[in-house]
């Protein structure tokens, strides 16, 4: 098969385009100057041109206090192109595998968040992740949706690489202990899209590691596991103002990709384990 790739400079795309390297599958993946979601005459002509069967968008705006000032922005990527996207897939019959988020949740339901549930985000950036979703809802029927949760990987956009760069200065950090979800590594959520590919998998799923944690637990946890001694304080989300709302509790359950793919997603601790031994000598 052959696959397109968006957002190639990405920690998810990095993750995809080394598993599907070791596979016999022809893989595209340009650069955002030569592939830019948000053009539609862009898009429509590196689909023509490439012909994937596949299309992995990976492309997202994910600064989320940026979005509060910059909502028109967020919403060329993260909704126009993901827009984009969906009508070159349906035109070219191809497969579209786009990428949502939790923080389309608002955390008052106070249990894990289920495909079923209904949307209401409190911030711009949920707000253009949602609108991107209904988007490509509404072009195409041939389309993988996956929701994800605190994503890390092979990338210096993420939450455990700033906790490093954080402790280069500090050996006190204070890290929120009242915002709850799912750590879910890259390596995860390419294993478990892959499958979903391979057995023909349509729809809106939640893909996340198992378990939940507030970013202090994983803060605890990732220093534990380094032998790194820091001390690690918990403050309230209110210690660092802003502008921006988030959910407190937006944990999503995974059941329904694990029991269609019948398998196991490891818990986010395992993820964090792997992450230190497979990755984070080539990014510190």
């Amino acid at each position: 098969m052959k696959f397109l790739i968006t957002g190639s400079n990405g920690q998810l795309a990095r993750e995809f385009i080394r598993v599907l390297a070791a596979t016999n599958h022809d893989v595209i993946a340009p650069s955002e100057a030569k592939l830019d979601i948000s053009e539609p005459n862009l898009v429509h002509e590196v689909v023509s041109q490439n012909k994937p069967q596949v299309i992995i968008n990976c492309a997202a705006y994910n600064l989320v206090d940026k979005a509060e000032e910059e909502f028109d922005a967020a919403c060329r990527v993260n909704a126009s192109g993901a827009r984009n996207l969906a009508i070159a897939s349906k035109e070219h019959n191809a497969l579209l595998v786009h990428f949502s988020t939790d923080y389309v949740f608002d955390g008052s339901k106070e249990d894990f968040y289920t495909e079923d549930d209904p949307p209401n985000p409190l911030n711009n950036y949920g707000k253009s992740k949602l609108l991107g979703e209904r988007l490509v809802t509404e072009q195409m029927d041939d389309y993988l949706l996956f929701r994800l949760s605190w994503v890390f990987g092979e990338g210096r956009q993420n939450f455990l690489y700033n906790l490093l760069k954080w402790a280069e200065k500090s050996q006190t950090l204070k890290v929120v202990c009242d915002e709850i979800s799912v750590p879910t590594y890259t390596e995860d959520i390419a294993e478990v899209t892959m499958l979903a590919v391979a057995n023909e998998l349509r729809g809106i799923f939640h893909l996340t590691n198992g378990g939940y944690a507030t970013r202090y637990e994983v803060a605890r946890y990732f220093f534990e596991k380094l032998g790194v001694e820091k001390l690690i304080l918990p403050v309230s989300s209110e210690y660092f103002p802003t502008a921006t709302k988030r959910p407190p509790f937006s944990a999503m359950s995974n059941r329904r990709i694990s029991e269609a793919l019948s398998l196991h997603i490891p818990d986010w601790r395992n993820g964090v384990d792997r992450f230190i031994e497979n990755i984070l000598w080539r990014i510190r």
